[in-house]
């Protein structure tokens, strides 16, 4: 056990120092008297604020509402209360509006691109056709894909590939790089919800339904989480409004009341559980740590 003296200083009046190549007159365990004066509880540890724990949780509460809105309008197309010619016209209607409002905040806010804008949009025009053409191509085989399948099977199957795509998917800002390299999880989560999308459009018994839903499937899954990083770059109020709006059109999927409670928990019940379980953070500095060299930044620079 270690003894504590009850000064600094031997029996020659040396008095102890923290150092290990000096022989001391002193055991080897002992502990100054001042061992815990340095104790400091929390040194680094920023305490959290309401408001930008909420804004960071708007994000994953876009992600979900997207996904809350896709389950509404497959049920609606399953119903047949929603025209799939007006899905595929909204659908176009919103990517080109969404191309109008990248464009403009390109516009205002350039980055660092490294190539020319005018090769981007011809890249992104041309990926844009065949991805439309490869859908109607792919329409008629899509619908029959799971034909055999039960429906038990694909519920299961479909709610394990969203949860997949929502735990798995980038939630990160928006990096201003010439070269934007895609995280594994998130390709991993695109086509995780991609598949999703396949398996419930085989369930339409439409070509152009299932046409219509894959196209709006690429725009919600693939597209706006690009377009959401950009988003979250933008002032408070622009990303508060933009959760509001994508909140209120989840309440048109099913179990309107279960999407409204996840929502909620996810935006107001995740920061207040975190803002209260910040009281039980405990993390103390002291003497015992390792030793920092001093003036060795004033040596390498000289």
């Amino acid at each position: 056990m270690a003894t504590t003296e009850p000064d600094r200083t031997g029996e020659d009046g040396h008095e102890w120092e923290r150092v290990l190549w000096r022989l001391q007159p002193f055991p080897d365990n002992y502990v100054p008297p001042t061992f815990l004066a340095g104790l400091s509880k929390n040194p680094n540890v920023l305490p959290y604020r309401c408001w930008p724990l909420m804004l960071g949780a708007c994000t994953i509460s876009q992600h979900l509402s997207v996904i809350f809105v896709f389950l509404a309008v497959f049920t609606h197309l399953l119903n047949h209360t929603l025209d799939p010619r007006l899905l595929v016209v909204l659908s176009s209607a919103t990517f080109v509006v969404g191309c109008i409002i990248w464009e403009t905040m390109e516009h205002f806010g350039r980055d660092a691109a490294g190539n020319a804008p005018s090769d981007r949009r011809a890249r992104t025009v041309k990926a844009s056709l065949l991805i439309f053409l490869a859908l109607i191509a792919l329409a008629p085989i899509l619908r029959t894909l799971t034909a055999p399948t039960s429906a038990d099977s694909i519920s299961a199957l479909t709610t394990a590939l969203f949860l997949v795509h929502a735990a798995l998917a980038d939630y990160s800002y928006y990096a201003a790089s010439p070269v934007r390299r895609e995280r594994l999880t998130s390709v991993l989560s695109i086509n995780a919800a991609i598949s999703a999308a396949v398996v419930l459009a085989s369930r339409l018994h439409d070509d152009l339904a299932v046409f219509g839903l894959m196209l709006f499937s690429v725009e919600a899954f693939a597209l706006f989480p690009i377009f959401r990083r950009r988003i979250q770059s933008m002032p408070a109020p622009v990303q508060t409004l933009v959760t509001l709006l994508l909140g209120l059109a989840a309440l048109a999927a099913p179990l309107p009341i279960l999407c409204a409670a996840v929502l909620i928990s996810v935006t107001f019940g995740a920061p207040a559980v975190l803002m209260w379980a910040q009281q039980y953070k405990y993390e103390i500095r002291g003497p015992w740590d390792a030793a920092t060299p001093r003036g060795f930044e004033r040596v390498e620079s000289g």
